[in-house]
């Protein structure tokens, strides 16, 4: 089995992790960007408030009327519409249920994405899962097979972890031979980041007991999808911190999100959180599905492939302002982003206008959480010249994100998954922006 090169490593200034290096980050933040933000503020609330006269605004009419009743479920505003994910089908007609919807994450803030904006990809269509009869089982190479009900899976003690989830094929539209003149969504939106609640799958093996002899050291986890969706996944990781979990944002899991329980890999490879999980199944050895052999691997420039690549690598995109968008003339804006890393915590996350040639730290907002997603912000005082704009991220592992020149040579032209290509927004002088290849 071959195993992935790490990385080429870029000088990077690394901000010190953790609570300490938020707090001092954002007292750099602020000192830096206080000279921008006090010369151009004051331009800013004069140029709005251009052309208003000085009696007091009038009542609106929301003001003057009695408001909507409660309702049992919260919706968006209706002025929030547009607010939506896109969809894309696999395979058409012949398999409707297939295909991806992509997060927006160019019109989102904060790092939590809201359940309905959770990114998507199915491989058979949403089940319609009755959790009454729903069942888990655990069997294989285990001393004690069990199957367990929804109401027994509720009665373990829980555990929350914060963490993204990314499809292998996110970013794999910057792989063609073109740049895709798209938004950041469909570009980059195979990734959200939630709160995941369930039981932790160590607890579970446990208590089924693993066989020493022959002894397992992989699962095959399956989905009840008409899919039978299936990933084969080391063991060291369901001991580590996979869990099954049970709900997403504080609700239960979504339909689309796996509903009634899904597996949870935190900074591993999206279609190995198999969803609508039931049953795992201990084995010597990785069972080497149709999911891990025909998808999900990585083409060689020697012709070869490579599988099993589970962690997904560091990474940034600067998600305002950036594709589709357009810059309301020269001043002041802010520079706002998500970077993330399988491997652990965020260190820094540079920032760069001119197509790398120079760069700046951006602030990182806390809490930066291990295999989590990190918004990243900086000031920016844009004069009306063309600009390429970059964002470049470290881990704390030392993985820092690699240019297109340096990641295009490791993989066959073909080669799609596990993008992790530094983005660059062409700015033009006419506000327009644009994918740009560098």
């Amino acid at each position: 089995m071959a195993h992935k090169n790490q990385s080429p490593r870029a000088p990077i200034a690394r901000p010190r992790s953790g609570n300490e290096s938020s707090k001092q980050n954002r007292r750099d933040f602020l000192a830096r960007s206080a000279g921008i933000v006090g010369a151009t503020v004051t331009g800013l609330a004069a140029k709005a408030a251009q052309g208003q006269e000085a009696a007091p605004p009038a009542v609106p009419p929301w003001m003057q009327t009695m408001g909507a009743p409660m309702r049992g479920y919260g919706q968006p505003s209706k002025f929030e519409e547009k607010v939506l994910r896109t969809l894309t089908p696999g395979y058409g007609t012949l398999a409707p249920g297939t295909g991806t919807s992509r997060t927006p994450v160019h019109l989102l803030e904060g790092t939590i994405t809201p359940g309905g904006l959770h990114f998507e990809r199915h491989h058979n269509g949403v089940p319609n899962i009755d959790p009454a009869q729903h069942r888990l089982m655990i069997h294989g190479l285990v001393r004690k097979p069990l199957i367990f009900t929804m109401e027994a899976l509720a009665r373990y003690p829980m555990i929350s972890r914060i963490c993204f989830i990314e499809c292998a094929g996110n970013s794999g539209a910057n792989t063609l031979p073109k740049p895709p003149q798209s938004s950041a969504a469909v570009i980059h939106g195979l990734v959200s980041c939630s709160e995941w609640t369930g039981v932790p799958l160590a607890l579970l093996l446990n208590e089924a007991g693993v066989d020493v002899e022959p002894g397992a050291d992989w699962l095959l986890a399956e989905g009840a999808d008409a899919a039978a969706m299936s990933r084969s996944v080391p063991l060291a990781k369901a001991f580590d911190d996979a869990l099954i979990a049970i709900y997403q944002n504080g609700e239960r899991l979504r339909p689309e999100q796996g509903y009634p329980i899904r597996l949870l890999l935190p900074g591993w490879e999206g279609n190995m959180n198999v969803k609508w999980l039931r049953r795992i199944s201990l084995t010597r050895g990785p069972t080497h599905t149709k999911d891990e052999t025909s998808k999900y691997s990585d083409l060689m420039p020697d012709g070869k492939a490579r599988q099993f690549t589970f962690e997904m690598g560091v990474k940034s995109v600067i998600t305002r302002p950036s594709g589709g968008m357009t810059m309301q003339g020269p001043g002041l804006y802010e520079f706002s982003g998500l970077a993330w890393s399988g491997a652990g915590r965020i260190a820094g996350v540079q920032i760069s206008t001119d197509g790398g040639a120079s760069w700046k730290d951006a602030m990182l907002q806390a809490p930066v959480l291990p295999k989590s997603v990190t918004r990243f912000r900086l000031p920016w005082e844009w004069d009306g010249s063309p600009a390429l704009v970059q964002s470049r991220a470290a881990d704390d592992k030392g993985n820092v994100q690699e240019a297109r020149a340096s990641w295009t040579p490791q993989y066959s032209p073909g080669h799609r998954y596990h993008n992790t290509m530094i983005q660059t927004w062409q700015i033009g002088a006419d506000g327009s922006i644009t994918n740009d290849y560098l």
